[in-house]
């Protein structure tokens, strides 16, 4: 089995990042990762080539289902009731506010898997070796895999120096470094989290980030292939958009 992640820049302007895990059945290990991907295209094809013909899951930080054309979906509104209080809240996904940033990304890759053999299917199936696609969004993810009682603050945000930012990149790099002892277990190289990040900005520190972002993506891909829905729960639906968010034991 593969799990992809991906976190999808809001515009194919800008880049975005994919990685790529594989499971021997004992642990996971990081076997392929970009942070310079382009267009749709560019995306579905890298996916495409790596994932295993015997199954691979594909998480995506995007909204993937958006039929509301103004406010919010009711999972955003779901996922900001319950996880606002950690600074984890959505984002209003609508059509009309992503087609400021060039059109539906989410919505036109998840079509392009689609014609490969993807499939959107809730609810999950533990271990089910088949091609599917996961809207996730990491924040809460972090919140409850990490047991945080607020988000990691690593983004750029007014009033976050890079002296800041960076302070949160050591915690998420530990924090992924720990990994190697979760279940299910994931093994990562060092040049991924113990990547010295004082003194990187700008476009650097961005596509780093996206790369730790995407290398999570795939991550709770596997976390809710591995555990199924007895730790994985699905706010929305197939009709109106969803979010996966993997919960403790």
């Amino acid at each position: 089995m593969h799990f992809l992640g991906v976190d999808l820049a809001w515009s194919p302007r800008n880049t975005s990042a994919g990685a790529m895990l594989s499971w021997d059945g004992a642990r996971a290990i990081l076997a392929a990762w970009r942070d310079d991907l382009t267009d749709d295209l560019d995306i579905a094809a890298w996916m495409m080539t790596r994932a295993d013909e015997k199954g691979a899951w594909v998480a995506i930080d995007a909204p993937l289902i958006v039929v509301n054309k103004t406010g919010a979906r009711p999972c955003d509104r779901d996922i900001t009731r319950l996880f606002g209080r950690y600074h984890a809240g959505a984002h209003p996904a609508n059509r009309g506010n992503l087609q400021r940033y060039g059109g539906l990304r989410g919505e036109r890759l998840a079509q392009l898997l689609e014609e490969g053999g993807f499939t959107h299917a809730l609810p999950i199936e533990q271990r089910s070796e088949t091609r599917r696609i996961l809207e996730v969004y990491p924040h809460p993810a972090m919140v409850t895999l990490f047991g945080l009682d607020r988000i990691l603050r690593y983004k750029s945000r007014p009033g976050r120096t890079y002296e800041m930012r960076w302070a949160e990149f050591h915690r998420y790099q530990m924090y992924l470094r720990a990994l190697v002892d979760g279940k299910p277990p994931l093994l990562l190289p060092a040049e991924i989290t113990e990547r010295q990040v004082e003194g990187l900005g700008g476009q650097a520190l961005k596509r780093y980030e996206d790369l730790l972002d995407a290398v999570f993506c795939a991550y709770i891909a596997l976390y809710c292939w591995f555990w199924g829905p007895a730790r994985c729960r699905a706010f929305g639906d197939l009709a109106n958009g969803y979010i996966i968010v993997p919960l403790p034991g």
